[in-house]
């Protein structure tokens, strides 16, 4: 019998990994069933389902491995994280899905949102006022009126699949929908910073540093409790907080 291997859990979710199956059980349906129909739509290579039920998705292991993980080094190589880059651009420049973004918020609502996380993140002493004030800073850059683009919405690195050079996949759709390309793109090179310019380079076009180096910024003042308070740990080497203390 195969080994059941839990890949991530917590209060919302949790994947198990059962052989060449992966098993995906989620409180939200609506999470799942955007995530089905974000990979039928997506014009990237996509894992195979297999099947699903309410709360519980089946997909078929992708041939390869991760790009790489959050707080480790990457040895993929250059054209790999290129050819992600090309894979991204590709995505982005598809129709857009004909559900609303669930994360989409004016700017000003995203600005409070930062601002009172920056507070409790000073005030319950997790992290230094110079590190907070510093990146709230930096941060104010993502926060402007952009144009909706076919998103993934959770692009982190180990969720794109290369085998040599080539990308054979890329999983975990269920917050697909209309997004900030820049958002992509920083969430996917987050702690990755030498590898932005590889992936800039497949991306094929200009892109503003600024708004990247905002959001990786913003995403870590916004993740770094819950991270915490959900069993993660956001201080290990090349993790949340060491983003944080690269913008300083």
């Amino acid at each position: 019998m195969d080994e059941v291997k839990v890949v991530v859990a917590h209060s919302e979710r949790a994947t198990l990994r059962v052989g060449d199956v992966f098993l995906k059980v989620d409180a939200d349906q609506v999470r799942i069933d955007v995530e089905v129909e974000a990979m039928a739509l997506a014009p990237v290579p996509t894992p195979e389902v297999l099947w699903r039920k309410p709360s519980v998705l089946a997909i078929a292991a992708l041939p390869g491995t991760a790009l790489g993980r959050l707080g480790e080094p990457s040895t993929a190589s250059p054209a790999a994280w290129a050819a992600a880059g090309a894979a991204i651009r590709k995505l982005h420049e598809a129709p857009l899905p004909p559900w609303p973004g669930r994360r989409r918020r004016d700017p000003d609502e995203l600005a409070a949102e930062l601002d009172g996380e920056c507070e409790l993140l000073v005030t319950n002493g997790v992290l230094p006022t110079d590190l907070v004030t510093r990146n709230r800073q930096v941060a104010e850059a993502a926060i402007r009126p952009w144009t909706p683009v076919f998103a993934h919405g959770d692009l982190q690195i180990d969720h794109v699949f290369v085998d040599g050079d080539e990308v054979t996949g890329i999983i975990d759709w269920s917050e697909a929908a209309g997004g900030d390309a820049l958002f992509d793109l920083a969430t996917f090179t987050l702690g990755h910073e030498e590898h932005l310019s590889d992936v800039i380079a497949g991306y094929g076009t200009d892109v503003d540093l600024d708004v990247i180096h905002a959001w990786w910024s913003l995403r870590s003042l916004l993740g770094v409790r819950w991270l915490v308070e959900h069993g993660f740990d956001a201080f290990a080497p090349g993790c949340e907080v060491d983003v944080l203390r690269s913008r300083m």
